[in-house]
């Protein structure tokens, strides 16, 4: 079955579908992007998505292509289309079509939108073998990383990077400071030498991860003590247990970092309760 795109008010054969080479997107980088996980047919935080969706947007001082009930409709027909009921959407928004001019077009122009899916594996049955190594690597984004853009060039080498060393993420760091920010595609949490839950706090630095707002709104209903502040490589080479969140990751142990362990380099008590504590909330907090 040929997969099924929609692209600018069109459903489309993914293979037949295309976007003008003067879309600022492709030109520019000049866009924003969001991706929602479907679990059985059902939206992950959706809301949270397509709130951080018109955020990102309303930075660049672009408008939503559409309403959000309509935005909402269209990604579940996409999904419909391809049969797809466990998988992850991804939407794109930019600014348009227009003649090549690093200044916003003088008329307006409609925003394009592209939405398309693939299927991914179901929430994992073994935190175990969900468990990963990760690098470290220097922080080399633009300023304002709270933009969700499609300017990803600096995530694309650190995961490269990653990848050349056989891990699946790479844990970005302030040259200047040693501190740690977030994962290149997801957000970074450690348990301190106290055992206290840490991720760095929302500020222009980071990504407002949608799967870190989640679990920390289900940390929050199950009275687990949990601090967003910032912490270093040092601390971080000292924690208990280590773990990434995002849409892709859900709630992911991490127990090597640069070919070193965390804590005992096994899974631990912290991270195995947070992986069963947010199944249940992927699964719409059924039993």
């Amino acid at each position: 079955m040929s997969r099924i795109a929609y692209v600018n008010g069109r459903y489309l054969d993914q293979r037949l579908a295309e976007v003008n080479i003067e879309d600022r997107g492709y030109q520019f980088g000049d866009g924003i992007y969001e991706v929602v996980h479907l679990h059985h047919g059902r939206f992950v935080d959706a809301d949270r998505h397509l709130d951080r969706l018109e955020r990102s947007l309303g930075e660049i001082r672009l408008p939503m292509p559409m309403t959000r009930a309509a935005l909402r409709h269209v990604l579940a027909e996409v999904a419909r289309r391809n049969r797809v009921t466990e998988g992850l959407l991804y939407m794109q928004v930019t600014r348009g079509v227009a003649r090549r001019d690093h200044a916003f077009p003088a008329k307006p122009v409609p925003p394009a939108l592209v939405v398309t899916v693939k299927r991914i594996a179901p929430y994992p049955q073994s935190v175990e073998r969900w468990a990963a190594a990760c690098i470290t690597h220097p922080d080399l984004r633009w300023a304002r990383r709270d933009i969700k853009s499609v300017n990803l060039l600096p995530n694309v080498l650190a995961r490269q990077a990653a990848r050349e060393a056989g891990a699946i993420e790479a844990i970005l760091y302030e040259e200047a400071t040693g501190m740690v920010t977030e994962g290149a595609a997801t957000s970074f949490w450690i348990v301190d030498e106290q055992g206290v839950i840490r991720t760095r706090h929302l500020d222009q630095v980071i990504l407002p991860g949608c799967t870190r707002g989640a679990l920390i709104a289900e940390l929050q209903a199950a009275g687990i003590r949990f601090e967003e502040r910032a912490f270093s490589l040092e601390e971080m080479r000292r924690a208990r247990e280590a773990f990434l969140t995002s849409a892709t990751s859900f709630v992911k142990p991490i127990t090597r970092i640069d070919g070193a362990p965390v804590g005992d380099g096994q899974v631990g008590p912290v991270v195995r309760r947070l992986f069963d504590l947010f199944a249940r909330h992927v699964k719409g907090n059924a039993a």
